[in-house]
Formats: structure tokens, sequence, C-alpha cells
């Protein structure tokens, strides 16, 4: 099944276009929303890439730590940065301290179902600027917010599992080492569990937190109707991202 397809941005590993993806009412419109790892290594041919493709929201889920250590390099572009932690640390941080990908996620969508629906409010409101959506490997806060967006707009539930699932092999290599080799320097030992929390994206994970939303509210949809976002919004959210066929 089609995934989104990466764009090599300088400076990234895991940037993406979900457009294309199929959905109840046709696919998923090109050059809208984006979903990526840090933006702070873009240099100048980063954040060309980025004027290029028409960038005007970036949405950051990091929280203040992890932004004030990588900062966004978005100097001289023009855009509105939308600052969002969802909590506090990676999840790669998260996971560290004994939590697993399944239930770092579930406290995503119950703790901090709020920060999800600003999100969501956020890129239904983008208009003709395109939007990104990122954390530090793009993969665990990016990947819930960007499945709940896509789902929300009926987009194929496989689909989106599938797109979350990419995530893997995009930060296989230099991305994953990188960051184990700096883990290490704090005495974190490497091993096949740290190297899933930090870089993995098993199906089961996304799987697990979407299960658990439909058996609590029915859909993707009704959840987010629970948690504040209006019927208003989620047309919105539907006219920017899909596009008949």
């Amino acid at each position: 099944m089609k995934t989104s397809m990466r764009i090599p941005v300088p400076g990234t590993y895991n940037f993406r276009d979900v457009g294309g993806l199929p959905a109840r009412t046709g696919v998923v419109r090109g050059g809208v929303l984006y979903r990526s790892d840090g933006l702070f290594r873009l240099g100048d041919d980063g954040r060309a890439e980025l004027r290029d493709l028409g960038v005007g929201i970036v949405i950051d889920l990091r929280d203040d730590n992890e932004a004030r250590s990588m900062p966004d390099d978005l100097d001289g572009l023009d855009v509105e940065v939308l600052r969002l932690p969802v909590f506090e640390g990676s999840g790669a941080s998260q996971g560290m301290a004994g939590i697993s990908l399944e239930a770092l996620y579930d406290r995503i969508v119950t703790q901090h179902a709020s920060v999800v629906v600003s999100a969501l409010r956020e890129i239904a409101s983008a208009g003709d600027r395109s939007v990104i959506v990122h954390c530090t490997a793009g993969k665990d806060r990016t990947g819930v917010v960007v499945a709940l967006a896509l789902l929300a707009v009926g987009v194929d539930r496989e689909a989106v599992v599938d797109d979350y699932a990419q995530t893997e092999s995009n930060l296989a290599g230099e991305w994953l080492e990188g960051m184990v080799a700096v883990v290490s320097k704090y005495g974190v030992p490497d091993t096949p569990e740290l190297r899933t929390l930090m870089g993995g994206s098993p199906r089961e994970a996304i799987e697990g937190v979407l299960d658990t939303i439909e058996r609590a509210h029915g859909s993707v949809r009704e959840y987010l109707l629970a948690s504040g976002l209006h019927l208003g919004d989620l047309a919105a959210l539907e006219r920017l991202l899909i596009v008949a066929d």
C-alpha cells in the first residue's frame, strides 16, 4: 500500500509528504502536510528546500529542553512556529524510564488530548500555507498526531499504519547510530530494546493506541470531538487534506 514520500531535505532523515494516501472520498492532497524529525541541522540548503516547499507553519511537539538544546534552524524563513509540547522529553527518554511505546502512545491520547486537538486545529486553519509537524525523531509524538489527523479525515487505516511503520527504515543507520552514541555518553547501554525505543516504529504500537481509541469512543473522529475538536474543525481539515481522485 502507498505510504508517504520521503523528501531528502538536507539535515533531515525522516521528512515526508503524506500526500497520496488513499482516503474514503479521495486521496490526501500533496504539498499540504509534512512530517519530520528535528529541523536543527537544516543549514542554507535545508532552509531553501523548505522555502521551495511553501512551508508556512511549523508545529513543534518537543519540550522546552529539547528545543533549547536543538533549536529549529529556521532563520530567514517566513514561518509561524507553534510550540505544542506533548510531554517532557523525547519518546526514547520516556522509554528509558521504563515506559513502553504502547504506554507512551496511550499517554499521548489520554493525558495530552488537548495538545493533539490544538495541533489538528492549527493544521485545519493553515489555508494556503504548508504545515510541518515534527519532534526529535518524527516517530512517536509526530507519528500519533499525524495518524490521528489522517484518520480523522477518512484515510484508510491500513495506509496510516503502513505510513507509521515506514519511519523505522528512515531512521536506521546514521540517525540511529548517532542517537545511540549520544545516550551512551550518559551510561545508557546499547540494547535491542533501546534501539526500538529510539528508532523503532512497530505496527503493533500504533495499532494498539488506535484500538484503545476505537474501544472507548468508536472512532478517531468521535475521540477528537470528545476531546474538544469541533465539527467545523473536522470539516476544515478534510477540505484541506482530501482531494477527489
